[in-house]
């Protein structure tokens, strides 16, 4: 079972650097570059959603002291859920005009 969530942890941590690599530098995924009209909002969103799976997974091994379990499901429940919405809104927003 530990393989599971360590395999959860590393990709948490990818979803961290892809999420801080798009918010410096606005650089995205080769296959997602088409449909991402903002990469700042969407490596945010995927910062979030990397952030709640290396959290949980510092729970799981005992690294963090973990609060009750009604706490740790509702928090990272709305961790993952505002990341994929704002994931969505990065590629749903229009492309930004320059003048």
């Amino acid at each position: 079972m530990e393989w599971v969530v360590g395999s959860g942890m590393i990709l948490g941590v990818l979803a961290i650097t892809l999420g801080t690599a798009s918010i410096r530098t606005g650089w995205t995924l080769p296959w997602a570059r088409r449909r991402v009209t903002r990469p700042r909002i969407y490596g945010l969103g995927a910062l979030l959603v990397g952030t709640n799976c290396v959290v949980q997974d510092l729970f799981h091994f005992r690294i963090a002291p973990s609060p009750p379990w009604e706490i740790r499901f509702f928090s990272t429940t709305a961790l993952t859920l505002c990341g994929l919405i704002l994931m969505g809104v990065g590629q749903m927003l229009p492309l930004r005009r320059r003048s």
